[in-house]
């Protein structure tokens, strides 16, 4: 039986209330008053679409082996690199095998569950035994566009194989069209847009029931059977209209959080489908519709190794209601990189990043890997070949410890008004694992007044700088306290 077998969401910790931005620019488009209502997520300065991807992922894996991994496929409308392979840099963040498939698809808002077809026929051709896909996307609007209001950041994450199934895959239908309602050139930022009662009236509902309609038809099921039914359509509108169009109840329209993330793009249908799988028992059907130059239809049912799975991991539910607000319109403004800002001497120093030191230093960097002595059991960072335990000493005993999903204790911390940031002040932290190790890791998704010695962190993948004079972005590893996601689960940290 080929599905599901594991899931992760990532959402920014900053929502931002739409009315900041029409309060800002509505003087240049007052027709956007009708839809600046409800929040939507932004990005941190340090996150992409590869770090909220690997996030995702991290969550999907939970405590499994990502050495496991067949295959990594990535989704996105807004790779950082056009010549890097961006699903490489994430499953290298995971701490992968080389001998992996690694694939990016782009090109339509529809691109994730593309992927999620490829890696699903991939699976039961037997070519590969669990393929993760990722679709995140760091949407960037004009500014005073309807977009800039509209446009949300997220990441879903599915792991795909045969074992400990959550949700089977019974079949997909897909369909193709040129219809340019959003297009975009390799050499421009800002995605180009046609009318919206064009959009609704001739792509969404006409494009989205072709999908629904045919993978009805080519496997002889009803619609009144689902018992979710994902639309990836961010026109509240358009999307009442499309239940009636496939004859679907309004109780089967699964949520598209628009009004509390925004139109994640790439990411919507992977999110979508990850609530409705949460809420769902065993036995359910799930269709799932997409949108963008056609249409994609999957149909997945529900198994009993879901009711094991749903409080493994933080849940939809639980992201959403992580977060804190970005009131500051000019701060939006510097994340996006969309007005010039004086960053000062100490802002556009930036030292060349050797390539070929990079790239011996491996793992150390991309998936924050040290050493373990096999001969007392310490975890050291970074790698040594003699053990630092003074009761030890072993030469030549070590083998690779893995500390990025591991959680540690602040033992230090300090705040640098001085050092540039996009989000001042810089924080810094010095970390303790309870299995034995020490790092020295910038801090990010922080209050640093609710910082303080003792305060759990976990390690998350974020941007350390962008290098734009040589086309080069460095990725490393930040901390970032863990009791704002406990504090979202409910379950009595501090």
């Amino acid at each position: 039986m080929v599905g599901i077998t594991s899931y992760g969401v990532h959402i920014p910790r900053y929502r931002m209330d739409r009315k900041i931005i029409f309060q800002q620019m509505g003087w240049f488009n007052m027709g956007n008053a009708a839809i600046a209502r409800g929040e939507k997520a932004v990005a941190n300065h340090d996150e992409d679409a590869n770090t909220m991807a690997h996030a995702a992922a991290q969550e999907c894996m939970g405590t499994r082996e990502c050495r496991e991994l067949d295959g990594l496929y990535m989704a996105s409308m807004s790779f950082p690199y056009a010549n890097r392979q961006n699903a490489v840099v994430v499953s290298s963040a995971l701490g992968s095998r080389s001998d992996i498939r690694t694939a990016d698809f782009t090109g339509a808002v529809k691109s994730g569950t593309t992927a999620m077809i490829s890696a699903l026929d991939a699976i039961a051709a037997g070519s590969a035994g669990s393929i993760m896909v990722c679709a995140a996307d760091c949407r960037f609007a004009k500014p005073g566009s309807a977009q800039e209001i509209t446009f949300g950041d997220g990441a879903a994450a599915v792991l795909l194989g045969k074992e400990k199934v959550v949700a089977a895959f019974k079949g997909s239908f897909s369909v193709s069209h040129d219809f340019m309602d959003s297009r975009r050139l390799a050499n421009e930022r800002f995605d180009r847009v046609w009318e919206d009662r064009w959009i609704r009236d001739e792509g969404y509902m006409k494009i989205i029931p072709e999908a629904a309609l045919g993978i009805a038809r080519k496997y002889q099921m009803q619609i009144g059977e689902f018992e979710k039914i994902v639309i990836a359509c961010p026109n509240e509108g358009a999307l009442k209209g499309l239940a009636k169009v496939v004859g679907a109840r309004p109780d089967q329209i699964q949520g598209n959080f628009v009004d509390q993330i925004g139109d994640t793009g790439v990411a919507m249908p992977l999110l979508m489908m990850v609530a409705a799988i949460e809420e769902s028992k065993p036995g359910d059907k799930i269709l799932v519709l997409s949108y963008g130059y056609g249409s994609d239809a999957l149909c997945f049912e529900v198994t009993e190794e879901m009711e094991k799975k749903k409080h493994e991991r933080k849940g939809m539910k639980a992201h959403l209601a992580a977060k804190e607000a970005l009131t500051l319109y000019t701060k939006y403004q510097a994340f996006r990189d969309l007005v010039p800002f004086d960053i000062g001497i100490r802002g556009e120093s930036i030292s060349p990043t050797a390539m070929t030191v990079l790239n011996r230093q491996g793992s150390t960097v991309s998936a924050l890997v040290g050493v373990k002595c096999k001969a007392c059991g310490t975890p050291q960072f970074p790698s040594h070949t003699v053990c630092v335990n003074p009761a030890c000493g072993a030469v030549g005993q070590m083998e690779p410890y893995r500390f990025s999903h591991r959680t540690g204790k602040v033992v230090y911390f300090a705040a640098d008004h001085l050092a540039f940031s996009w989000d001042p002040p810089l924080g810094y932290v010095l970390i303790d694992f309870p299995e034995g190790g020490r790092l020295w890791l910038e801090l990010t998704d922080h209050n640093l007044d609710q910082i303080q010695i003792g305060t759990p962190v976990e390690m998350t993948f974020r941007r350390k700088y962008s290098d734009p004079y040589r086309g080069h972005i460095v990725y490393y590893w930040k901390a970032k306290p863990v009791k704002q996601n406990l504090a979202a689960r409910g379950d009595g940290h501090d």
